[in-house]
């Protein structure tokens, strides 16, 4: 774990902005008009994905994704130009938020400066042209961390941003070498003192297919030496696995429970129903309670939560990273329970608790956070159920944090209504 990593982390709401896909036009500056709303929704730091100009070379669709990056030291002249994101950062801080940025330091575009100016900075076949370790990842090519002079271009670059923009969000940062991201981190320190740093860790099959071909690739116990933050990739497929049917939701309790006590004391995760690489969650649970409930249970994980753009609104379309895909804003305005859940984020013992879920009869989660004679409850009935659920806390009325209405405790049991409760003993 990095060792300075702060446990108020785990109190703060990441928004993640697709520029191209945010507004009509897919400018900073549309991005830019929104951030009122976006802040209003609890909204702690603002994610923008990939900033930089895209590959023309092997592009997919119609404009390319913004993961094959041309020029890291550049922006993507189709949002604006650098004064545009300045201003746009500046706006960001202004509003009381954070930024930070993608960084996407495994691959570039087949086009990329670097392939021009640097190919010995790549991974080469054995014909000695370039090549990648993903087999569907057609419009990029790897880089190799072989030779130093890559490892300091990259970190310049890095303490380049960093002057504008408080972190980084590191695309597959398990496929990138950990002493890398260990002495970026370090040197990053110097410009940007408290940076955060989010990874995104991959998923255990992805870890043994890649370790299996005889490449290295961090388990989330490695990234967690030099990052704040890692996605819950690990058991992301269980919670999926459970929406199918194809598991018992106890299994995706004990997994969840199973993350206390396998990472450091001050690990944080980032918890999310969806982000840009998976559906949307609107379309995997389209019952509007179901939908509310899990999104509850999100905020009240142990970690910082994502909103990615458009689900505050149940868009159920995922954009296209390849063309260009507006989000749809017409849905439900679901933006008082976001403010309400961002409201309970903020709780101290989601950050100093120790954390437990415990899987009901009836479909539901009981989480609790604890400390001393602190408790935290969250009740979640994810399939929308009502009925008695047995409590470890004294009987008698308590308020719930969420609806701000009265929950009671009747001889170790609560009355659900289907709807999420929250509610704090031992105060």
């Amino acid at each position: 774990m990095a060792e300075c990593t702060k446990k108020i982390w785990r109190n703060q709401v990441i928004y993640s902005v697709y520029v191209r896909s945010h507004s009509p036009e897919g400018t900073f500056e549309g991005v830019r008009r929104d951030l009122r709303r976006i802040r209003e929704l609890g909204t702690d730091v603002v994610w923008l994905m990939p900033i930089h100009p895209i590959g023309e070379k092997a592009r997919k669709g119609t404009l390319g994704s913004p993961y094959a990056i041309r020029d890291y030291r550049a922006v993507n002249p189709e949002y604006g130009t650098l004064e545009d994101f300045q201003n746009l950062v500046d706006d960001i801080h202004s509003q009381g938020m954070k930024c930070i940025i993608d960084v996407v330091y495994h691959h570039t575009a087949p086009d990329s400066v670097l392939a021009e100016e640097h190919p010995e900075w790549f991974f080469h076949r054995e014909d000695g042209s370039f090549g990648n370790k993903v087999g569907d990842w057609t419009d990029i090519v790897d880089l190799d961390y072989g030779d130093r002079g890559l490892w300091d271009y990259l970190i310049e670059t890095l303490k380049y941003w960093a002057s504008m923009v408080d972190g980084f969000r590191c695309d597959v940062a398990s496929l990138v070498p950990l002493a890398f991201w260990k002495e970026a981190r370090e040197r990053v320190e110097e410009v940007r003192p408290g940076c955060l740093w989010l990874a995104e860790t991959v998923e255990p099959p992805f870890i043994l297919a890649l370790r299996e071909m005889g490449f290295d690739c961090l388990s989330d116990s490695q990234a967690f030496e030099a990052f704040d933050l890692c996605y819950d990739y690990d058991i992301y497929q269980i919670f999926l696995d459970y929406l199918e049917g194809k598991c018992p939701l106890e299994r995706y309790a004990q997994a969840v429970s199973w993350q206390e006590t396998i990472y450091p004391d001050n690990y944080v995760k980032l918890r999310y129903l969806e982000n840009h690489d998976q559906l949307r969650a609107a379309f995997r649970i389209p019952n509007e309670r179901n939908l509310h409930n899990w999104t509850a249970f999100q905020f009240f994980q142990k970690g910082s939560a994502l909103i990615y753009g458009g689900q505050e609104r149940g868009d159920s379309h995922l954009p296209s990273l390849f063309d260009k895909d507006p989000v749809d804003w017409s849905g439900p305005d679901r933006t008082e329970q976001f403010r309400q859940l961002a409201a309970l984020k903020h709780h101290p013992l989601m950050a100093e608790g120790v954390y437990r879920v415990e899987a009901l009869p009836g479909d539901m989660l009981q989480a609790v956070y604890c400390r001393g004679q602190r408790q935290l409850v969250g009740i979640f009935s994810v399939r929308g159920t009502a009925g008695p659920v047995r409590v470890e806390a004294p009987d008698g009325l308590y308020e719930d944090l969420l609806s701000g209405g009265q929950v009671e405790v009747d001889r170790g049991l609560v009355s659900c209504k289907g709807t999420p409760l929250v509610f704090e003993t031992g105060r």
